[in-house]
């Protein structure tokens, strides 16, 4: 039998927290220039060269869940010293 809560003890939430991250994938393409490639690449063309390579690069911070539709949540973060503009920087989604 476990021991009783005590009113020092408290439950905890978890929470399922969607984060934008910007990454490098590896392509190949046929073409006859770079920019070509390039153009075939944005245009959805190609193939990823290796399935298992994607490098994390860095948390993108210049987009995220927008502080006016997350008014009470935006300001418990700037209450909490987390810098929160017209969005909250990174996270997409917080479930």
């Amino acid at each position: 039998m476990p021991p009783p809560i005590t009113k020092f003890q408290r439950t905890m939430t978890t929470y399922e927290i969607e984060r934008y991250e910007i990454h490098v994938q590896k392509y190949m393409v046929d073409a006859d220039s770079e920019a070509e490639a390039i153009r075939l690449i944005l245009a959805g063309s190609g193939d990823i060269a290796d399935n298992e390579f994607s490098e994390m690069i860095e948390f993108c911070e210049s987009m995220g869940m927008p502080a006016g539709e997350n008014v009470e949540l935006a300001e418990q973060l700037r209450k909490l010293g987390v810098a929160v503009g017209d969005f909250i920087p990174s996270i997409r989604s917080v479930e």
